[in-house]
């Protein structure tokens, strides 16, 4: 396969079959950060687990993947986009592997965190080939395929998740959440090879050491605490690290400034967080995904540990969302084209409303609820964040230079990540807390209520957002 240098005078054409096998590697990496949801009182019952361990077997991913997403954007520009997807995806599998024979739950956190490192080398190489090998109205749509794959994979690792622990094929009961990733990793290995163009970027940038260390301690160093630190009583060394966390973000700020001015490119460079599309698509996006992690992982809980769901049950209970998702992102090229930005506001606005109808019913019908009761309100959340979240990701990306590409995708996937982990670690302990302390239904009517008021504050902010129909100067 030819090499082709990605500037805007030599962009090869992705083919169908390329963008299928890249956003079916993408769906590999965000399913398996909420396939654990479902499964985690199965896990805990088999490998006696605590409340933090089960916890970082979710944000354990997340926080690895948050760390080095950057880094392996950074990597795909100067190596090779495909290449490096292809090593990222093996190493995945190979990891995941893992992760389904691990004889105890310590064994599992760590191939969790392997995991997700071996993730964040794949993933930022699927935005970064779209944004490289694409342009014009062919980019919209691709970039529109990646968001809506990337939102409903986030729903459909839940509802796998608890059709395969049901099913217990070979008594592996949770085991299979995780072995199920090896063929189909190696399946797109091989489609990888064949249709996926190779591209990097005319001006590689190279490894910027000392971005990549701070963007690590300083992630770890808020992520980790939030995490444990509730679980173990908030010991010192985890108020130290809180403590930790301005300071370090100042001395990684500063960094990067200089590293700008002295002529080279930063981890994350400041003239791309500049960028008004950039900075008002992040400022939209992270809200959400802090909501949206929590919101994910609390129903998991409610439904099996309050409500006595089985797994299967409580993933066919979060499908309506994952429709909902599907259904609204198809359509939500012509609503775009006609209406502008007033479909983001209007998504951000019904998924307002879904989680209020969550929270009525939830509130009202306890304990006596099934799955039917809940899926209208998760219907309309997920019809809601279909219309809004594929256009703030195509907004968000659309005035990033093509040779800037990875920089640009990982520090949209680094934001994603690292917020939705934050929301695991700060909604979901809340709940933790609160469950035990109130009762699941109270605590999850004030987590769920903490929620729509952070959605009230995206409503107003998706009213500053450029209208969509405007052109791209690139």
């Amino acid at each position: 396969m030819v090499t082709v240098q990605s500037t805007p005078a030599t962009r090869p054409g992705l083919t169908s079959a390329g963008l299928l096998t890249l956003l079916l590697g993408a769906a590999l990496n965000v399913i398996d950060f909420f396939i654990v949801n479902v499964a985690l009182p199965t896990i805990d019952a088999d490998l006696q687990a605590s409340s933090a361990t089960l916890e970082m077997v979710v944000a354990g991913y997340g926080i690895a993947f948050a760390v080095l997403l950057v880094l392996g954007g950074r990597l795909g520009d100067s190596f090779g986009r495909r290449r490096m997807f292809r090593i990222g995806l093996s190493a995945f599998t190979v990891t995941s592997l893992v992760c389904g024979i691990a004889p105890d739950a310590t064994t599992l956190v760590l191939a969790r965190i392997a995991q997700g490192a071996a993730a964040a080398i794949a993933m930022p190489q699927v935005l970064a080939s779209i944004q490289a090998l694409t342009s014009g109205d062919e980019r919209a749509r691709a970039v529109g395929y990646y968001g809506a794959n990337s939102g409903i994979s986030m729903v459909i690792g839940q509802v796998l998740g608890g059709a395969l622990v049901a099913a217990d094929v070979a008594g592996l009961g949770w085991r299979t959440i995780f072995l199920v990733n090896v063929p189909i990793g190696i399946v797109t290995l091989v489609l990888a090879g064949r249709s996926v163009p190779e591209s990097r970027s005319a001006n590689p940038l190279g490894v910027d050491g000392r971005g990549t260390v701070l963007l690590g301690a300083t992630l770890l160093a808020l992520l980790v605490p939030l995490t444990e630190g509730r679980a173990l009583g908030w010991p010192a060394w985890s108020i130290a690290l809180l403590a930790a966390v301005p300071v370090l973000g100042l001395w990684l700020a500063a960094v990067e400034r200089g590293v700008e001015r002295a002529g080279r490119v930063p981890l994350l460079p400041p003239s791309v967080l500049r960028l008004p599309s950039m900075r008002r698509g992040l400022g939209v996006a992270i809200p959400f995904f802090v909501g949206f992690g929590g919101f994910m992982f609390i129903c998991a809980l409610l439904l099996q540990d309050g409500l006595r769901m089985s797994p299967l049950d409580a993933g066919f209970a979060l499908a309506p969302l994952a429709v909902g998702f599907f259904g609204a992102s198809m359509l939500n090229a012509r609503l775009v084209a006609r209406y502008g930005r007033s479909v983001v506001v209007a998504g951000f606005a019904l998924q307002l409303v879904g989680l209020l109808v969550v929270l009525g019913t939830v509130s009202g019908g306890w304990p006596d609820l099934t799955a039917l009761d809940i899926a209208p309100g998760m219907f309309i959340c997920g019809v809601g964040q279909g219309m809004a979240m594929t256009t703030v990701i195509g907004l968000t990306l659309s005035r990033v230079p093509a040779d800037r590409a990875g920089a640009g995708s990982g520090v949209f996937t680094t934001a994603q990540q690292t917020f939705l982990a934050l929301g695991v670690a700060t909604l979901g302990g809340l709940y933790a807390e609160l469950s035990d302390a109130v009762g699941p239904r109270d605590g999850f009517v004030v987590v769920v209520g903490l929620h729509a008021m952070l959605t009230v504050g995206i409503v107003l902010l998706s009213r500053r957002l450029p209208d969509p129909r405007l052109p791209v100067v690139e």
